[in-house]
């Protein structure tokens, strides 16, 4: 990922691999220089969560569009979001809808419309088919992994557009990262039963706990081999789960990028759910065709 330093502080992320295609806007913001104080000053939070103005909210979104340069003749492209449920439920779009759309996958070959995901640790994911200028943006935390959103997205890219996947290039913004995103092994199982590759999305830390090392009778138990286990903390490699899951339906290796900013590691930065306990932004990653000339 590149970084686009504005003017005036703002950033917003880009990638490389998608910036060749002159005719393609898209980015993924970060938290720097926007109008919400609720989770520091001059904060570019764009979802309307409880703690915000709306007007903030709405001042930030009119950044972005200016920063992304989706505004023609000055009249804004319409930003298309969806309600987000962890789903793997996936909207083509052709006009802005006249009513929210529940889901977590946006998808078009429509010029002048920005579609847009909201994130604050779970994947903000863009697919760009470079042949037939169609795009797609989806949300995919661990729930949307699990439902395969990344495969359908590129399924319901060729259901509506012909994609091939071997025209498809991807990014895969910045998320949380496998060094931070500690689940339980119902996660686990849940992926077990789902991935044959289930074993190299995740790894175990043994935690250490100098008690229980000190006095072992303390912690003697009826279970062979008589003491329990110590626990373990478990960790999910999110980005890996989505980028398998793009070369199983065909993308090549290549023709995906991948963000190295942690959500959690980068509050500076980012939004994080987890780093800020639960009190924080949200972040957006969008994408769009420009109109042809």
């Amino acid at each position: 990922m590149t970084k686009k330093t504005l003017t005036d502080g703002a950033m917003i992320l880009t990638a490389g691999l998608l910036s060749k295609s002159s005719w393609l806007v898209h980015g993924f913001s970060t938290r720097k220089n926007g109008f919400s104080r609720a989770y520091g000053s001059k904060s570019l939070n764009l979802g309307f969560t409880k703690q915000d103005s709306r007007s903030a909210v709405e001042r930030n979104r009119c950044k972005l569009l200016t920063e992304l340069r989706a505004i023609t003749a000055s009249h804004p492209w319409p930003l298309v979001t969806v309600r987000q449920i962890h789903s793997d439920l996936i909207h083509n779009i052709t006009a802005k809808p006249e009513h929210q759309l529940t889901g977590d996958g946006l998808i078009t070959s429509t010029p002048g419309i920005l579609l847009a995901v909201q994130t604050a640790d779970c994947l903000p994911l863009i697919f760009v088919d470079v042949r037939n200028r169609a795009v797609g943006v989806f949300h995919a935390g661990w729930r949307g992994t699990l439902k395969r959103i990344a495969e359908k997205g590129v399924g319901e890219m060729r259901r509506w557009f012909g994609t091939d996947p071997g025209n498809i290039k991807a990014a895969i913004g910045p998320g949380i990262h496998s060094c931070c995103y500690e689940v339980g092994e119902d996660v686990q199982e849940k992926f077990e039963s789902q991935f044959a590759y289930e074993a190299e999305l995740f790894r175990k830390v043994k935690e250490s706990d100098p008690i229980r090392e000190k006095y072992p009778l303390l912690f003697l138990t009826a279970r062979p081999p008589g003491h329990s286990r110590l626990p373990y903390k478990i960790f999910l490699d999110l980005v890996e789960a989505n980028r398998r899951q793009l070369l199983d339906v065909g993308v090549t290796p290549k023709n995906i990028a991948v963000s190295e900013l942690c959500t959690a590691c980068r509050p500076d930065l980012l939004f994080s759910y987890r780093a800020e306990k639960g009190v924080t932004g949200r972040m957006m990653g969008v994408v769009g065709i420009r109109k042809e000339h």
